[in-house]
């Protein structure tokens, strides 16, 4: 079983976000990226895959500043194979999905694990647009899956905390939202190691294919209130009350 982990830099939410000049995006010069979660989750999930089924996993991503290491990570996680897509600059998930599909129609695979969403997609559709280029079924928020032959029984969540129970066959496109146990760690140790012994195949990107119709027209920070008022017993409560008309 072959099964590919498309993985993409997100800007690390814990920094301050600031809005650039043209106020449409962030300002990305100080700003730091990291692995998006979901991304984390399907890698994790694929290597369980290798662990449990023998499975050989490649990890891939769009060329940019810090895919490298991120590459070398997964490698250093327990992936096989990493590829690097170079001369793309995808706008949106739909870009990113044509992108990943092209490069995907070439090297084969049983299984593509992606993200559930990141943080910076507007649509959070790239499993579901990547398993219409490819043309295999796709099932989104999975949380749990177990292999047999060519069938996947797997765990889909639905709004409300309610699962259902599928079955679909290989090949096909799995939104990840939660690995079976949470990703692992690696030491820097390791990584430098891997870097070492280890390469990095490049692919040209092919076809970017048109993007969604839908750009960012405004961004801004939210706008501040003027802060809680704290109420020290029930009577002030019914004042306010009554002052808004709620009573």
């Amino acid at each position: 079983m072959k099964v590919i982990v498309p993985l993409k830099l997100v800007p690390d939410l814990v920094e301050d976000l600031e809005v650039d000049g043209s106020g449409k995006a962030l300002d990305k010069e100080d700003l730091k990226f990291k692995l998006n979660e979901f991304d984390d989750h399907a890698l994790e999930e694929a290597i369980q895959l290798k662990e449990n089924n023998g499975a050989e996993v490649v990890a891939i991503a769009i060329d940019g500043e810090g895919v490298d290491k991120l590459l070398f990570t997964a490698l250093a996680k327990g992936a096989d194979k990493s590829i690097k897509i170079t001369g793309a600059d995808p706008k949106d998930s739909h870009q990113l999905a044509k992108i990943f599909a092209e490069a995907l129609k070439n090297e084969g695979f049983d299984l593509v694990l992606t993200g559930v969403q990141s943080v910076d997609d507007r649509d959070g559709q790239l499993g579901p647009i990547l398993a219409t280029y490819l043309e295999v079924p796709v099932v989104s928020v999975v949380s749990g899956l177990a292999v047999s032959g060519n069938v996947i029984t797997l765990h889909k969540e639905y709004s409300g905390g309610f699962m259902a129970e599928y079955e679909v066959d290989s090949p096909a496109v799995l939104g990840i939202q939660a690995a079976r146990q949470t990703p692992r760690y690696t030491p820097v140790s390791k990584i430098r190691q891997i870097q070492e012994t280890a390469t990095i195949e490049s692919v040209d990107a092919g076809d970017a294919g048109v993007g969604s119709g839908s750009e960012v027209s405004k961004m801004a920070p939210p706008a501040k209130g003027k802060g809680a008022k704290m109420l020290g017993s029930a009577e002030e409560l019914l004042a306010v009350l009554k002052e808004v008309g709620a009573l």
